[in-house]
């Protein structure tokens, strides 16, 4: 049965990092799109960033763009979020996803993901 599993997530000061991991089984993620969201305590879910089955294209939210960083690595099945600079309105859940790769655009892909994690909490507090 398809997996992902969300790891890294934790407790940081302002200003600090974190990487995330989105470890994904029974699947081969060489025809997904991966994508990272967030649910923040009373809000909707959002779109982070996403990364194409090739890795050639990615895409940020621009509440993260020049902070944030995506990454994969097929042959371990993990995606990466590496997060820099973050900030308290950076604290939600944050969410794995995958789609199977519809078109080149990440995005695109994404808009109706198949499959979720369950996600890891990010905590920016002084």
């Amino acid at each position: 049965q398809l997996q992902l599993v969300e790891s890294g997530g934790g407790l940081v000061q302002p200003g600090g990092s974190l990487r995330l991991s989105c470890a994904v089984s029974m699947l081969n993620l060489d025809y997904y799109a991966i994508g990272w969201f967030r649910q923040a305590p009373g809000k909707e879910r959002e779109g982070v960033s996403c990364i194409s089955s090739s890795g050639d294209n990615t895409n940020y939210a621009d509440s993260v763009k020049g902070r944030f960083t995506i990454s994969r690595d097929n042959a371990k099945r993990t995606v990466y979020l590496q997060m820099n600079s973050l900030k308290p309105e950076d604290t939600a859940v944050y969410y794995c996803a995958a789609a199977y790769s519809a078109s080149y655009y990440c995005y695109v892909s994404l808009k109706t993901p198949e499959y979720w994690g369950k996600g890891t909490m990010v905590t920016v507090s002084p």
